[in-house]
């Protein structure tokens, strides 16, 4: 920031200083021709012929210069045909005038035929009354003066945008280093909170870095959440695989007949309790990956076509918004509506009835699910989604199906519950999911 600060400003003082130099420089340069203008006037108006032809003035000029030899202030009339009329300051030199050629205007010009004495010189041509011959009015001035004058105004700028540029450069820094203060001071409590172990930065920073602050407080509480979840999944799949293994170890120490079977049967239920955890690794991962959406009716079709060839004799109804869609990654959301349609075919009459979007205008997408079974009763509806818990022991299953339901869809920010279904008279399944659109 400071270079680039410092290159801007130095490119606009740069061009600033030659912008004002020029019209200084111009200004003076104006004026001095200006003076010229007053004297070549000054000539023209005092200039008459005389009865010799010759040109003459019949009022001296006002400027003493022109009577002091060498004094850097000439003038001097020509023609051709007639001799050259200088001023006393000219002594024994004159003015080369151009031939050849006529200034109805005055002109200016520099010129260094004396040397070591540049001249700005001014001429005009003038035909006299009296007279048909063309006259050379001409009138020169050393530059020396005006040459100083220029030089002390580029002095007095070169001085004055050097200190301003100074000033600027030194006024870029401070402004760089104390703008940049607070994220110094966020640098070093990141630092702090790493050394320290404390979970949040606390330290008041100014007004605009607050919600960089709060945003960095928000990822590491997210974080945190994650590690805590991590670790909570870890435990419980601990947890679970601990009484699976001990019955297996316990049957192999003791060289039990049924060691087989019992080892097979506990393995079931490992493998089981794996596919429950890593569904809700799956699940996370993918959420944490980015924005996620997916179609309601074309994953609820795509699930209808599966189960169908499971439960053959069951009735499958599908009504509602075609056009919802849910944040959810499509995968996830398969896996919870196979769950539940799948347990509505299962533990149902034969009819299953999926209505999606529900609720009309509700925030979140309500996806309904019911069957015509016995349902569950009000007091098991929570202890239903615990991991393993089981009404029905006389069909297969594992028990995971709703806790994997749940779970999930928590993880998107969604909710399941249980209510008894009006239509069919069986288990009413809502799940809420965050909607898209």
């Amino acid at each position: 920031m400071i270079v680039i600060a410092a290159g801007w400003i130095t490119i606009l003082l740069l061009g600033g200083g030659l912008a004002l130099d020029r019209t200084l420089t111009g200004l003076v340069t104006h004026n001095f021709d200006d003076q010229l203008g007053y004297m070549l006037t000054a000539m023209v108006a005092s200039a008459e012929i005389g009865p010799d032809g010759e040109v003459f003035f019949n009022r001296p000029l006002g400027d003493q210069r022109f009577l002091e030899p060498n004094s850097g202030l000439y003038w001097q009339i020509s023609a051709k045909g007639h001799d050259v009329f200088p001023s006393r300051s000219l002594w024994d030199r004159s003015l080369t005038i151009p031939a050849a050629h006529f200034d109805a205007a005055p002109h200016t010009y520099d010129t260094a035929q004396f040397p070591g004495e540049p001249l700005r010189v001014m001429e005009r041509s003038i035909i006299l009354p009296g007279s048909q011959t063309q006259w050379w009015f001409t009138v020169a001035a050393s530059r020396g003066e005006l040459d100083f004058q220029i030089a002390r105004i580029r002095a007095i700028l070169l001085y004055s945008f050097v200190v301003l540029g100074l000033g600027l450069f030194g006024m870029a820094a401070l402004q760089t280093y104390y703008g940049l203060g607070p994220l110094r001071r966020i640098r070093r409590a990141i630092q702090e909170m790493r050394t320290t172990g404390t979970g949040r930065v606390t330290e008041p920073l100014p007004l605009e870095v607050t919600p960089l602050v709060d945003e960095l407080n928000a990822l590491l509480a997210h974080s945190e959440r994650q590690a805590e979840e991590a670790r909570t999944h870890a435990g419980n799949l601990a947890h679970a695989l601990k009484t699976p293994l001990t019955v297996v170890m316990n049957a192999a120490t003791a060289h039990a007949p049924d060691l087989a079977d019992t080892a097979i049967r506990e393995a079931g239920v490992m493998r089981r309790q794996v596919d429950h955890h890593l569904a809700r690794a799956r699940a996370v991962g993918r959420r944490s990956a980015g924005f996620s959406r997916a179609g309601v009716w074309d994953s609820v079709e795509a699930v209808l076509r599966a189960v169908t060839r499971l439960y053959d004799h069951a009735r499958f109804d599908l009504d509602g918004n075609r056009e919802a869609v849910v944040a959810i990654e499509r995968q996830d959301l398969d896996e919870i509506l196979g769950n539940l349609i799948e347990n509505a075919a299962k533990y149902g009459g034969g009819s299953v009835f999926v209505t999606v979007d529900a609720v009309a205008g509700s925030p979140e997408c309500e996806i309904w699910v019911e069957d015509d079974g016995k349902g569950i009763p009000e007091e098991e509806r929570v202890r239903i989604f615990d991991r393993g818990a089981r009404l029905d022991t006389g069909k297969p299953g594992t028990g995971l199906g709703l806790a994997i339901v749940r779970d999930v869809a928590e993880i998107y920010g969604g909710s399941v519950e249980l209510d008894e279904s009006e239509d069919l008279g069986g288990l009413l399944v809502r799940l809420r999911l965050p909607r898209v659109g």
